[in-house]
Formats: C-alpha cells, structure tokens, sequence
C-alpha cells in the first residue's frame, strides 16, 4: 500500500481500490468542504458499506453507479456518526437493499431525535444561548429561525438498528475491525480499525490537514466536548505509525500519531491565544476573530460559534477562565487570577 497516499480522489461514481478488501469513493457535498469519503468492505456475499454521504439527487446517482460496478450486493450499512454527510443516505440505502443500519447506541437516537425536530416546544433555549453570546436580536433571529436543515439532506432513519459497541470487536467478511471511541466531534463516534490489514476509517475523529469541528452546542451550552475529544484522541495516538488513515474528508496518510500531535497542538494554540484574548473581558462574539482569521457566512458562523464555546467551556472547567454574566445577560469571559 506504499503508493495510495499518492493516488489521486475517485471522482463521484469512481471506485479507487485500497486494496482486495476496501473499495474508496467519494460523494459530493454541497458545501465548501465538496466531498466525503466513503469505503465499502468486503463482506460475506457482497459488500459493506461505511458511511453513505448526504440524501441528495447528485449523491443517489453516485450510489448507484458505484454499486453497479460491484461484484456483490450491499449486505449492510455502517455509519461513524450522525452528522448529515455520514448518515444521510442511510435510510435511503437500508431501505432500497432490504439491509440492516449499524451504528452506536448514542448516535442513532440523536439522529432520530434531530431528524423528529423540536416537536412544537418552544426554542427560547436557543435564543438564549446567541444572546449569551454576544449577539444582536437580529443575528439571533437568524440563527433559530429553523429551517429543518437536517430533514432536508437525511432520510428517514430506519426504526432498527445493530448497535455498535465501542472497545468491542465487528466481522467484516474474513477480518476483525475493533470499534474504536470518539468523543467531542460527535457523542459516540465510531472509528474502524483492522489490525491484520493496518488499516483505519476514521471516520471524522482524525482528519489529515483539517480538523473536526469540535463544538458545544445549544442543546449542551455548558458541555466540555474538547475535554472527551482530546481523552478518546489518545486511542489514535497509539496506533502504529504504518497503519494507513482512510479519513472522510482529504485523502489517505500513514503516521496517525504524528497527525494527532499536530491536532493536540492546533487546539492548544486556540487556547493560549483564548487566554490571552481574556486579559480582559471577552464575549464569544469578540473572541471569534481570535480563533478564525476569515470572514465567516452564516452556515460556518454555526459551526464557529459552538467550536469557539467549546474552548472556552474547557478553559472555565480547568479554572483558568472565570465566566460571569453582566448586566445584559451576555457571559463575560477574563483570566482567573486566583490560580
């Protein structure tokens, strides 16, 4: 396998073999970031399938060209985690092959509840948690106005599922994956390692040249994600060095260890800076420009908003920040000077 960091993508519908076992695609994204990594594993009579990309016209079609040029039928559906782009077409797939979902206990019900939106309760929750922030009534608005984005690009979850059980063991065909644990990015993310073959999925837990957006979001405000993604990343860490990464964004790398120091060091670097920021009191809205040094639109402002409390929640739990709210009702972040 010494040449495959070197392979150039598959485009959508393209199969790249990594070897006689795992089958790599890509499915589009409509975003900035454009793709997903999917693989397909050899099983018994056919093929398994990790991860499915998002419920889209563009991402069916691909699915279908890709499966028509297999040897053997789908047999199941295994997905890391609950995001869209991973577990969009899921239910598509599973329902259209007659096969069964595989995936943790926490992230199938998250995405059952996600996709069953708020049920008519009030979203003032919601609201709060961009006020605390810092946020004009406006922006607020924008945020929680609510459009079902997730509905729009995941199909309907199937009602069963096998649950995948991390620190455990899964047969794919002739090889045994061990089921690894990621938390922060997801709450029970799944990775796949197969120590025979030396290789990784890693789903969304490891990514080469980008990081996972690690975020604590309104529905846990007061969580501390960053603190479980950096507990469950020591796993990874001590993978061997020649085990090859099939991520689900860029392309494949050897070396996890190294990428994981790079990852350790990428996100002490936004915590120092934080601190630094917080001589005197911040709010999440001044402190955005610390951690993103780009003009960000309103689908990344999300996503930056939740990453950059998640810093911030880690530093308050460590009591190296105080968080206090003032007289507006916006939290208030400065250096603890007690310690």
């Amino acid at each position: 396998m010494d040449n495959i960091t070197t392979l150039s993508p598959p485009i959508p519908g393209e199969i790249c073999s990594i070897n006689d076992a795992v089958l790599w695609c890509r499915m589009p994204l409509p975003l900035a970031l454009d793709h997903i990594n999917v693989y397909l594993v050899r099983d018994n009579g056919g093929w398994a399938i990790i991860d499915c990309g998002m419920a889209t016209k563009a991402t069916k079609a691909a699915w279908a060209d890709v499966i028509a040029q297999l040897d053997g039928p789908i047999t199941r559906v295994l997905v890391t985690h609950m995001h869209p782009d991973h577990i969009g077409c899921a239910g598509y797939l599973t329902e259209l092959y007659q096969v069964d979902l595989y995936m943790s206990q926490t992230e199938y019900y998250a995405a059952r509840a996600l996709f069953a939106g708020n049920q008519g309760t009030d979203n003032w929750q919601d609201k709060q948690y961009y006020r605390r922030a810092g946020f004009n009534e406006e922006q607020v608005q924008l945020f929680t106005q609510g459009n079902g984005g997730f509905k729009k690009v995941v199909s309907p979850m199937p009602i069963s599922f096998n649950r995948l059980i991390p620190g455990t063991s899964l047969l794919i065909g002739d090889y045994e994956w061990a089921l690894l644990l990621g938390c922060g990015h997801s709450p029970e993310h799944i990775s796949f390692y197969c120590k025979a073959l030396d290789i990784c999925i890693g789903g969304d837990q490891v990514l080469p040249q980008i990081t996972p957006n690690i975020g604590a979001y309104s529905t846990q405000p007061n969580s501390n994600p960053l603190f479980y993604y950096f507990e469950t990343l020591q796993t990874f860490a001590n993978l061997p060095q020649t085990t090859l990464l099939l991520p689900s964004h860029k392309t494949p790398i050897y070396d996890i260890p190294a990428r994981v120091e790079e990852i350790h060091t990428h996100h002490h670097i936004h915590l120092q800076n934080l601190l630094a920021a917080c001589e005197q009191p911040q709010t999440v809205v001044s402190l955005l420009p610390v951690l993103f040094h780009r003009e960000l639109g309103q689908h990344e402002l999300f996503f930056a908003v939740a990453e950059c409390i998640a810093h911030l929640n880690y530093l308050v739990y460590n009591e190296q920040l105080e968080k206090q709210l003032d007289e507006n009702d916006v939290f208030q972040y400065r250096i603890n000077r007690l310690i």
